[in-house]
């Protein structure tokens, strides 16, 4: 039985004392406002006296060993371990959470694993994983410890990975992905009435995110799309969003439409229908995006890459599992194509399968 690890009062950062006496946090556009032993939206966050503190810093839900293309990343160190974990809590509202049961928790039980940032990094190392992704809840809500862990795991030569709805300020902006090699970030759905009444969020914030990545950093970046029947699937909003993503993003970067299946407050809502994730794909694919996926399917030709070029088959994919892998580096083995990405000579070996890992 593992003991349940008590709160963290880790200092936070990235807020202010207002002159009403409340604190107000400024991580990300919520801008939550704080009297004493309040918690924010996302939960992780609380004052204490005249402080933030980050209640979840050193704490985990659980350490897993994916593989990368469960992220989903497939243009970065393809067929690599990637070393997974969150913390509880999230700073967005999703009525379809598919991780309700850590990123809804008002519950600190939900934290039964501990790690320093350096324990991250070793651990990582020491089990052969090229990366480290903050994941299953939004790292956003733990920049702190999410950055610390980064930093940490740089010294050893540990990429690392943010998997994000991409909710957080201009200001927390760089700091954060300062220490990332690689985003994946939902988009949730091209329209703020989505946002608002399924997400309790707003849809710019997300947008302007997507661009500081795109034209600001070299993070490597990828697209998620979950696509909901009914709420965000429509052939229209979907030719909106693929106008401007290939404006604002560019053709070169991927974008992943992946399957809802029913989950946390929408239970009556169906599953995704595979034809409706190919529709997303050839409409995006119509306006010039090279990179587009469909995901939670089982699609080998919309897993799998495919040069832009000459139209031979790149990397081959079966779920999280690779197969035929004819690429030279970055380049099309056929035509000599470069192909956005993070690559490596050769792919990793790791395969499909996902390990529990135990830190403390």
């Amino acid at each position: 039985m593992v003991a349940t690890l008590l709160p963290s009062t880790h200092p936070a950062r990235w807020w202010s004392l207002r002159t009403d006496g409340r604190i107000e946090c400024w991580l990300c556009p919520r801008r939550c406002k704080l009297s004493d032993g309040q918690r924010g939206f996302c939960f992780g966050r609380q004052r204490v006296g005249d402080e933030l503190v980050l209640t979840t810093y050193g704490q985990s839900s659980g350490f897993c060993i994916d593989p990368i293309e469960k992220k989903p990343l497939n243009h970065f160190l393809p067929g690599t371990s990637v070393l997974s974990f969150g913390t509880a809590g999230c700073n967005l509202g999703c009525r379809f959470c598919q991780n309700w049961d850590i990123s809804k928790t008002r519950e600190s039980e939900r934290l039964d694993d501990a790690a320093t940032p350096e324990m991250i990094a070793s651990t990582a190392q020491r089990l052969g994983c090229r990366s480290v992704a903050f994941t299953y809840n939004d790292p956003v809500i733990f920049a702190e410890y999410a950055i610390d862990a980064a930093r940490a795991c740089h010294e050893l030569g540990i990429k690392t990975v943010a998997v994000t709805a991409g909710y957080i300020s201009s200001e927390a902006r760089p700091e954060f992905f300062g220490v990332m090699d690689a985003a994946n970030v939902d988009m949730k759905a091209f329209t703020d009435d989505f946002y608002q009444r399924l997400c309790s969020a707003r849809l710019q914030p997300v947008l302007d995110t997507l661009e500081y990545l795109r034209k600001e950093t070299a993070v490597w970046l990828e697209v998620t799309t979950l696509l909901i029947p009914g709420q965000n699937d429509s052939a229209d909003e979907i030719d909106r969003a693929s106008d401007w993503f290939a404006a604002h993003l560019g053709p070169d970067v991927p974008w992943h439409f992946t399957a809802f299946h029913p989950a946390f407050k929408m239970l009556e809502t169906p599953p995704t229908p595979p034809a409706s994730l190919l529709r997303a794909r050839d409409l995006a694919c119509a306006k010039g995006l090279k990179y587009v996926y469909t995901g939670n399917v089982q699609d080998r030709a919309g897993g799998s890459t495919w040069c832009p070029s000459c139209g031979a088959l790149l990397i081959e994919r079966r779920w999280h599992e690779l197969g035929d892998y004819n690429m030279d580096d970055n380049r099309c083995r056929a035509c000599r194509c470069q192909i956005a990405g993070r690559f490596e000579h050769h792919p990793g070996t790791w395969g499909a399968r996902c390990q529990p890992v135990r830190l403390s």
